[in-house]
């Protein structure tokens, strides 16, 4: 696969219940209460940042999305009173909708996003998008064995059924908001555990993956969980941060989470890595931290991959059987506080697909990606390697052609020839959604 030009990313998330919980603990509470006390104290000495105006915050908005391969042709009004930043206008599809709101998060000084874009009709039918969504499942390996029902009215899918975890609900309306047609997804997925845990044990994983998140800096965030529902509370940079930590959050026994107590400090480190990041770890302590991070990703929990650590760096090993969860397992590791290099030696042995069957199965799915639409592609599939040429609007669709080939049964490998019509806009990716070619590679 080929190596493109990498930028700093974004924080993504996306959307899920919030609860307000009605008594806590009378012991957890003072203990939460003396945690916010440590931290606001050590965060008191540090030096205030430039105090920044709403016309400031509004221009850094629409800068970002000016310079955005998704957004450029897209019709989106920025307006900002008092940090809270007010989104408007129209969007040609659900992923640049959803894109703006989660950019404008990651902006210092936005206190919150408010979302009023519309969507331009697509024109489709709900039985043609019925139909794709459908197939959008059952073509993405990871998936494709989801027992999910979705209904369709006027565009927006309802999607019920079951999973084993809150990982898998996301990443299944990821999988359908790229379907061309949706409106919106309403999802109604509940999550199933076969065993009840302790809040103990809920509050040490949160602990323990937030600690070892680099997008995260985990003195400034306290826990509580009280009968499985889980209470964040501290200071974050950005709501993309504080969306960051609400996801991370959802681990197995949680029931909800809520982050209202999780306060914006625009003076706080934002987007960028954690500090953590060139904190010397043991590399035992890194090795475990790399192996929660692979068990909690839905892509990948399913394989048996070895973590080598030697120096801080990783070293992956193993057999997966497509190309996504490879490039997933890649960018765990590089997500974990210590990790200095990812050394990704995955090989990719998945079910054998007969050439004609792969390259109808790429197509129909670059064909209903939105994100994708209106550009020709060329599929062509030899022994599992598919090559894909043609011509695209920006490195950003390039990038999705390839992602999109990528999560097929059968693909090998992608061999990215697609020429780009713009060259001049960059394209800034989600680490915690997208593992794409920008991605670690194998």
């Amino acid at each position: 696969m080929n190596s493109y030009l990498r930028l700093r990313p974004p924080f993504w998330s996306t959307s899920r219940p919030v609860y307000q919980p009605s008594g806590r603990g009378s012991i957890i509470t003072v203990l939460l209460a003396s945690s916010l006390l440590m931290m606001a104290l050590s965060h008191a000495d540090r030096p205030p940042d430039p105090a920044l105006t709403d016309s400031d915050i509004t221009n850094a908005v629409e800068h970002r999305f000016l310079t955005d391969a998704v957004l450029l042709n897209n019709q989106v009004d920025v307006k900002t009173h008092e940090g809270i930043v007010t989104l408007s206008g129209t969007a040609g599809h659900l992923i640049a909708r959803d894109r703006a709101v989660k950019l404008a998060e990651t902006i210092r000084g936005v206190r919150g996003v408010v979302n009023t874009i519309s969507l331009t009709k697509s024109g489709r039918n709900d039985i043609d998008v019925r139909m794709d969504v459908a197939a959008a499942l059952i073509y993405d390996a990871a998936t494709d064995e989801l027992r999910l029902k979705a209904e369709v009215k006027d565009g927006v899918v309802t999607l019920g059924g079951t999973v084993q975890s809150y990982g898998w609900k996301q990443l299944a309306v990821r999988v359908v908001k790229g379907v061309k047609g949706v409106q919106q997804v309403q999802d109604n997925i509940l999550v199933e555990t076969t065993s009840p845990r302790t809040d103990a044990d809920i509050r040490e994983e949160i602990t323990r993956m937030i600690a070892t998140d680099v997008w995260l800096d985990g003195a400034y965030i306290a826990i509580e969980v009280n009968e499985g529902v889980v209470n964040l509370a501290g200071q974050v940079g950005t709501p993309a941060q504080q969306d960051r930590a609400g996801d991370v959050a959802w681990t197995t026994g949680v029931k909800f989470v809520h982050t209202d107590n999780l306060k914006i400090d625009p003076g706080m480190r934002r987007n960028d890595q954690s500090k953590e990041t060139v904190t010397v770890r043991t590399d035992d302590w890194i090795k475990a931290a790399v192996r929660d991070s692979l068990s909690a990703d839905p892509r990948v929990n399913s394989f048996r991959i070895g973590v080598v650590v030697d120096a801080s760096r990783v070293t992956l090993t193993g057999v997966v059987d497509n190309i996504k969860a490879g490039l997933a397992a890649g960018q765990d590791a590089s997500n974990t506080v210590g990790v200095a290099r990812v050394r990704n030696l995955l090989k990719v042995r998945g079910q054998t697909i007969a050439d004609e069957k792969l390259e109808q199965d790429v197509n129909a799915a670059l064909l209903r990606d939105a994100a994708l639409d209106g550009n020709v592609i060329n599929v062509k599939a030899r022994g599992g390697v598919v090559t894909l040429s043609g011509h695209v609007d920006s490195f950003y669709q390039k990038a999705q052609a390839d992602d999109v080939a990528s999560r097929a049964n059968g693909t090998r490998h992608v061999k990215n020839q697609l020429s780009l019509n713009i060259t001049n806009v960059p394209y800034y990716f989600n680490p915690f959604w997208e593992h794409t070619p920008f991605s670690p590679q194998f």
